[in-house]
């Protein structure tokens, strides 16, 4: 009756291990990717993970993980509220979404998915100043190009989220609003 050729044996295990090492802002969000900047999280987290809980370098680590996953949050934020803007309220989360599996649409639309990031980037505040681009947002780009929408959600993120030279800012009036 026991046979340890169950493909099914460690299932569950499997799926506890995957949410342990979820690495996105919300502990069942299962769109995270392996890109590079979640193997920065995923190496803070596992160092944190070894270290006593009641150390100033664990709570250090601690707040740093929270800061990121925050500012990730803040992000997709940004980029949802944008979305919905453009009448994308029905799919704007599955937009966002990206997995392991997600694919671009079109290789030959890849440099222009890539310029108009690096160019969201430079001329917009959607990101913040320290973000390094993630690649998870560049298969959104493609889903926009595909869509012949990335143009407009530029002119949106130009608008709602316009660069600020570094030592200028924005006082409450002009603050986008916040959803």
């Amino acid at each position: 009756l026991c046979s340890n050729n169950n493909p099914y044996a460690s299932f569950g295990a499997t799926l506890a291990r995957d949410e342990e090492q979820n690495l996105w802002s919300t502990p069942h969000d299962v769109t995270h990717t392996e890109a590079d900047d979640d193997r920065v999280l995923y190496n803070m987290i596992v160092v944190r993970n070894q270290l006593d809980k009641d150390s100033e370098e664990w709570q250090k680590l601690n707040y740093d993980i929270y800061t990121l996953r925050q500012t990730r949050k803040e992000v997709r934020s940004r980029w949802k509220h944008i979305l919905e803007d453009l009448g994308f309220q029905k799919e704007a989360d599955s937009l966002l979404s990206v997995t392991k599996l997600s694919i671009i649409s079109d290789s030959q639309n890849m440099g222009k998915a890539r310029d108009i990031l690096l160019k969201l980037s430079e001329e917009t505040n959607i990101f913040p100043t320290s973000w390094e681009l993630s690649e998870r947002y560049l298969f959104v780009v493609d889903r926009l190009i595909a869509l012949d929408a990335a143009d407009e959600f530029f002119k949106m993120a130009s608008m709602v989220y316009p660069k600020r030279p570094s030592g200028e800012r924005m006082d409450d009036s002009q603050k986008a609003p916040q959803r």
